[in-house]
C-alpha cells in the first residue's frame, strides 16, 4: 500500500507523534524491508535494522514483505528514538505511559491514524512465541563478527533435475551456536556486490533439532534449494566438505515449538519450508520434547522433488500424521496443500476448535493465501469466524507464518 509523502508530525500541541520501529528480538535480519523501502528510511548496522524517523512517511510498503511481523511496531513518543537508540536495542522498549492518553485522544479523521490502522489489519498482528517455548538466543553472531563454520556434509535430497535441493551440515567446532527448532541462520556469500560492498547474509531455516544434526557435536543442518542465478543458493549448494562459511545468527524468537504435553501441532509447508518441521519432528523423535499430536501437510511437484521424501515416510504415524501432496503427477489432477486440507476438513475443524492446537505455515511467499482461504472455509463451516479465530490464536502464541 502506498501513501502520499507525509513527514511525521505531532498529533497534539504537546508534540506527541507516532514513530515506526522494528522489534530487534523478532527481526531475522533478512533485510527485505530495507530493500523494499522506496525512501531509504530503513538501514542497518552489524546488529540491528532500524527506521529513520526523518525519512519514514508511513507508506507501509515494508509491512507486507516482512516474514515475521517485526516491522509492524509503533510507538507514540514526545521525543523520537534516534538511530543510535535503535541500534543499541536488544528488545523493543515499552510504550511510554504518558502517551496512552494522547493516543486515545488522537483525532478520528487523522489520515496517518487511519493508515496505521489499515496497516495493522493487513499485517495481522504481532507474532508471539508459544508460552511454553524455550527462550531463544538471538543475533549472537552478527555482520561484524560472524561465526566460521566448516562444511561437514552436502547431500542432494531430490531427483527432480529442476529442483536441486541440498542437505547441508555445518560444524561450528568450539564456537557457540545455540539454535532452537524454528530459528534461522544467515549465510554470507563471499565477494562484493555491484556497489563494492560485502554481500548481506541470506537467511535459511535450521532443519535440525537443538541438539544438532548429530548428537554430541556442535553442528546443524540446512535445507537449501538451488535457485537459477541465486547468488547464495548456488554458493551453498556447491560447497565442499571442509569449506569454511561465514554465518550470522541465530535469528527468530516466535516460530518455536511448544514444550507442552497437551499441545497439538498442525504444520503446513511447501518445498524447503519443511526445514523447521524436520527439526520439530526430530526433536520429538529423540524424546527431547513433550509428547503431543503432530500433523503435517507437505506440498511439492512430485515425490522426487519433495525434500526428505524417503525419511518422512519412515516416521511412524503415531508420531507424525503425514499428508504428502503433489501437483505434477503425470495423469493425475493437480493437488495443492489447501486442496488436501479441504479433504481433511473434519480433522482440521476439530483441531481449530481445540485451544491446545498450534498452527505453523512455512514456504514460498504467496502459498499462505490458499492455506488461509482453506482455513476460513473450514472454520466458518463450524461457526468460527476465521479472522477472529486466527488473531486470537496469534495473540496466544499459537499461530505462526513464515513465508519468503
Amino acid at each position: 500500500m502506498n501513501a502520499p509523502t507525509k513527514t511525521p508530525k505531532p498529533l497534539q500541541d504537546g508534540g506527541v507523534m507516532k514513530q515506526h520501529l522494528i522489534d530487534p528480538e523478532i527481526c531475522i535480519r533478512c533485510y527485505t524491508c530495507e530493500m523494499t523501502c522506496p525512501l531509504g528510511a530503513i538501514e542497518h548496522d552489524d546488529n540491528n535494522v532500524v527506521v529513520d524517523v526523518t525519512k519514514c512517511n508511513f507508506c507501509m510498503d515494508c509491512i507486507p514483505v516482512c516474514p515475521t511481523g517485526s516491522i509492524d511496531e509503533w510507538r507514540v513518543v514526545e521525543q523520537p528514538y534516534s538511530l543510535d537508540d535503535q541500534y543499541s536495542w536488544t528488545e523493543l522498549p515499552e510504550q511510554q505511559e504518558f502517551a496512552q492518553a494522547a493516543l486515545a485522544e488522537d483525532t478520528a479523521d487523522d489520515p496517518i491514524a487511519a493508515l496505521l490502522a489499515e496497516a495493522h489489519k493487513g499485517a495481522g498482528g504481532k507474532a508471539k512465541a508459544p508460552a511454553t517455548a524455550a527462550k531463544p538466543t538471538v543475533n549472537l553472531h552478527n555482520l561484524g563478527k560472524p561465526a566460521t563454520a566448516r562444511v561437514a556434509g552436502n547431500f542432494r535430497l531430490t531427483g527432480d533435475p529442476e529442483h536441486d535441493v541440498r542437505h547441508i551440515i555445518l560444524d561450528f567446532g568450539a564456537q557457540p551456536m545455540p539454535v532452537l527448532e524454528g530459528q534461522s541462520i544467515g549465510i554470507i556469500p563471499p565477494g562484493l556486490d555491484a556497489d563494492g560492498k560485502a554481500h548481506l547474509p541470506r537467511l535459511y531455516s535450521v532443519s535440525s533439532p537443538r541438539d544438532g544434526e548429530r548428537r554430541g557435536f556442535n553442528n546443524l543442518s540446512l535445507t537449501v534449494k538451488r535457485e537459477d542465478k541465486g547468488l547464495c543458493s548456488n554458493y551453498v549448494c556447491d560447497l565442499k566438505i571442509g569449506d569454511e562459511v561465514q554465518v550470522t545468527g541465530p535469528f527468530g524468537a516466535t516460530f518455536l515449538m511448544p514444550d507442552d504435553a497437551q499441545a497439538r501441532m498442525l504444520m503446513i509447508c511447501t518445498g524447503t519450508g519443511s526445514a523447521p518441521f524436520r527439526g520439530f519432528t526430530m526433536r520429538k523423535q529423540r524424546g527431547g520434547a513433550a509428547p503431543g499430536e503432530m500433523v503435517m501437510f507437505f506440498g511439492a511437484r512430485r515425490p522426487d522433488s519433495l525434500p526428505y521424501f524417503g525419511p518422512l515416510n519412515k516416521v511412524p504415524d503415531r508420531l507424525l500424521k503425514k499428508h504428502l501432496v503433489f501437483s505434477r503427477i503425470p495423469g493425475a489432477d493437480k493437488e495443492y496443500v489447501q486442496d488436501r486440507m479441504m479433504v481433511e476438513q473434519d480433522m482440521i475443524a476439530e483441531m481449530l476448535s481445540d485451544p491446545r492446537t498450534h498452527i505453523y505455515i512455512c514456504g514460498l511467499r504467496g502459498m499462505e493465501q490458499g492455506v488461509e482461504e482453506a482455513f476460513r472455509n473450514i472454520a466458518e463451516s463450524i461457526g468460527l469466524p476465521w479472522e477472529a479465530t486466527r488473531d486470537a490464536m496469534r495473540e496466544d502464541g499459537r499461530y505462526h507464518v513464515e513465508t519468503y
